[in-house]
């Protein structure tokens, strides 16, 4: 499903990247995922990012 998901973000003229990140919770210790679409070039500030 993932293949079909990145493959229709790249119809059209614009090229997108969905970038998944892990973040830990402060609270509860428990991970949550924080899923966005971006410019492929924005993609490593948005990973490091904490």
């Amino acid at each position: 499903m993932a293949k079909k998901s990145v493959a229709s973000l790249q119809t059209g003229s614009k090229r997108l990247s969905k970038a998944i990140k892990m973040v830990k919770s402060p609270k509860t210790g428990a991970y949550t995922f924080v899923e966005a679409i971006m410019d492929p070039s924005a993609v490593q500030d948005f990973l490091s990012k904490k």
